[in-house]
Formats: C-alpha cells, sequence, structure tokens
C-alpha cells in the first residue's frame, strides 16, 4: 500500500494520538472507540511502511517517521481547515472559526471584544489559549493559532504585529501600605520597596525591568509568581508592592482592596498588539476580527480604564 491513499480520517486519528501521547485521550477527543483507534493506527502503519509509535514502559512516543509524517499530516489538516473557513466567507456566511492565543493580562478585557464581535458572527467558534508571552509566542512558531494578543511584539520572529491600544504599567500597594497616600514617590524610594513580580520572560516582567533600567535602578525582587490574580492577592495580604498592567486591577480599585502608588515616571504606557505569522494566511473571520480589534479596542479599553 502507498502513503498516498491514507485517508483523512486516518490522518485526524494520528494527529490526535500524536498530540496526546495516548490512544485513549485520542478515543475520547474523536468520540471513537480506543479499539478504533488502534485500528487506524495499525491501517496508517501499514501505508506508510514503517511504525509511527513505540510504547517505552507505559509511555507512548512517536517515532521519527512519526514525526515526519505528523508534520506533513498537520499541514494538510491546517489547509482544509483554511479552505472551509474561505468557502464559508465566499458563501457569505456569518459563521467561521478563530484560534486565538492571548498572554494572561490581555484575558482582562480579551473576552469583552469577542462578546462584541460575536454580535455580528452568531455561530462564530472560538477557540482561546490563555498563556504566558514565552507560550504564546510558541503557539505563533508553531501555527497553531490564527492571532496572538499580546503586548510587547515578539522580536525574533517574522510576524505582523500592529499595535491598537495603550497598556499602562502602574505599581500597586494594599491600602494600608506606607506610601499609599504619598505623593510623587521617587523612583529610587519604590525600588527599595518588596516587589511581587511576574515570572522572567513575561511581558510584565519586562516592561518592569526595563523601566528600571532606564532609570539605572534595579527593583528589590522579593517574591516571583506566574499569576496575576495571586499576585493581586499577597499584594493585598501586605506582602509587597507590584508593577503590573493596570487593566488588571478594575475591579480591585473600585472595591478600593488597593491602590495606584503616585510614582514618579508611572504609569509607563506599553501597546498592545494583534500579531499573526507574516506568512500566514488568515481566514474571512480571522481578518474580520483583526480588524475589528484594530478599530474597536482602543476605545474598549479608554471606556474600561482611562489613562
Amino acid at each position: 500500500m502507498s502513503i498516498q491513499h491514507v485517508s483523512l480520517r486516518q490522518l485526524r486519528v494520528f494527529e490526535a494520538a500524536a498530540s496526546n501521547r495516548s490512544f485513549s485521550k485520542a478515543a475520547e477527543a474523536l468520540h471513537l472507540t480506543q479499539p478504533g483507534v488502534s485500528m487506524h493506527i495499525k491501517e496508517l502503519e501499514i501505508s506508510a511502511g514503517l511504525p509511527l509509535f513505540e510504547r517505552i514502559g507505559r509511555k507512548l512516543y512517536v517515532t521519527e517517521a512519526g514525526q515526519e509524517l505528523l508534520g506533513r499530516a498537520r499541514e494538510i489538516l491546517r489547509a482544509l481547515k483554511d479552505a472551509e473557513d474561505t468557502l464559508d466567507g465566499l458563501k457569505g456566511l456569518r459563521r467561521g472559526r478563530i484560534n486565538l492565543a492571548v498572554v494572561s493580562t490581555a484575558k482582562y478585557f480579551v473576552p469583552q471584544l469577542l462578546a462584541q464581535f460575536g454580535r455580528d458572527f452568531p455561530e462564530l467558534e472560538i477557540r482561546l489559549a490563555v498563556n504566558n508571552r514565552i507560550s504564546v509566542i510558541e503557539q505563533l512558531v508553531a501555527n497553531e493559532v490564527d492571532l496572538a494578543i499580546m503586548g510587547r511584539s515578539p522580536q525574533s520572529l517574522d510576524t505582523v504585529a500592529e499595535p491598537f491600544a495603550q497598556n499602562p504599567h502602574v505599581v500597586i500597594a494594599s491600602r494600608e501600605h506606607p506610601l499609599a497616600a504619598r505623593r510623587d514617590i521617587l523612583v529610587e524610594t519604590i525600588a527599595k520597596e518588596n516587589f511581587i513580580v511576574r515570572e522572567p520572560g513575561s511581558g510584565t516582567r519586562l516592561a518592569m525591568e526595563q523601566f528600571f533600567e532606564q532609570l539605572g535602578l534595579r527593583c528589590n525582587v522579593g517574591m516571583e509568581m506566574a499569576s496575576n490574580e495571586t499576585i493581586k492577592q499577597a499584594v493585598m495580604a501586605g506582602m509587597g508592592v507590584s508593577f503590573i498592567s493596570r487593566h488588571t486591577i478594575e475591579l480591585e480599585l473600585q472595591t478600593q482592596r488597593l491602590v495606584v502608588l503616585d510614582v514618579r515616571g508611572t504609569p509607563v504606557v506599553r501597546q498592545w498588539h494583534v500579531a499573526h505569522l507574516a506568512k500566514k494566511r488568515l481566514s474571512p473571520t480571522a481578518s474580520a476580527f483583526k480588524q475589528f480589534v484594530l478599530t474597536q479596542g482602543r476605545e474598549l479599553l479608554r471606556s474600561r480604564d482611562p489613562v
């Protein structure tokens, strides 16, 4: 048999098994039985003439031949999805799919953008992945997403990244903090405080480090956390101060559980970007969403959080 005679069903089963490193998880994802998955994989291996998986102990691994086929299979499945989206656009259907990745800070406003955009696309299917900046860049590199919303655009990647709104960063503290009532606080003073910060590589951490480096200073990092929510809770508990996007603290400011410190030189204003691979052919739906973000995103964020 020839590999040219494999079915799309077999490729989908193979891709699911390889991605999950499990036949049982692939069966669950595709609503098949595990014997059904095994049968499809066996038939595909016969066509390929080489084993695609191997078991070592209880773990399932993709062989070298499997890795080669996996890359081709994903290209084929992505191409079919792009073709389907394009055909839907040509039919004038008010539906489509968007695979969107956003950095964790953007999760505080992206659902509102999607909700507004979805009013014109009642059958819109959205796959939203929320991760740190490094993971979002990895998803772009792997062509796993159509678009990404992030702060600092990736410098080492061939992307189209367009700014659409301001992203102000501020220093926050609990209401009981000794500096809460102070005005025009010197950066040298705040740098000595115990900072609770995001993990290295995050957009917020990069913005903070750049702010202090430009002034020839280093802030006193006392604790690292990978979640904005955990950072806010720690600051409210009086464990220290933090440098954070103002878009993450709207509720806490309204309920007066946090305060923005009046630090000289802040807010530090960066930009939000909507990005995609330069070689990416956006579907009509993804292209429409990108244009919506570029035209409506600034106003939405300005109404939420004026700078």
